[in-house]
């Protein structure tokens, strides 16, 4: 389950923006352990969104997930990594006040020892990415 930094809760009632790093293999294939976020505290999620949580049974753990649905008391969010668990297929529904912000970008910071040019091009071209929404395939298939 990806734990995020506690610095990324230091500051968070001051800037509406903040940074966490994920800790973990839950949301692979969309974040990787040792990514970094930038947070958006407070922001309105949609259905799909990648969110910072606090876990519901340790209050003082911050966990990133995906919010698949609203339903009747909060927001059931799973990881992108099926095999990974610890998301709402184990504690349930999240209350809306556990659900910190969103995720809206995703900074992979660079691999230690490698200096040759290509690889810092490599780096460069995939280092930083926004972290968009899942559309549902239903949706998609819906639409056509």
């Amino acid at each position: 389950m990806p734990e995020l930094s506690q610095e990324s809760e230091r500051g968070r009632a001051a800037l509406p923006w903040g940074a966490a790093e994920v800790t973990g293999p839950s949301m692979v294939p969309t974040l990787y352990h040792g990514d970094r976020l930038l947070v958006r505290w407070g922001a309105r999620v949609r259905p799909g969104d990648v969110v910072v949580l606090r876990h519901p049974f340790q209050q003082d753990l911050l966990v990133v997930k995906r919010a698949k649905e609203r339903r009747a008391g909060g927001w059931w969010v799973l990881g992108d990594n099926a095999f990974a668990g610890g998301d709402s297929t184990d504690y349930g529904v999240v209350p809306e006040d556990l659900v910190l912000g969103r995720v809206r970008l995703r900074y992979r910071p660079p691999a230690s020892g490698r200096r040759s040019p290509l690889a810092v091009l490599r780096w460069a071209a995939s280092a930083v990415r926004p972290v968009l929404a899942e559309r549902s395939v239903s949706r998609r298939l819906r639409a056509r």
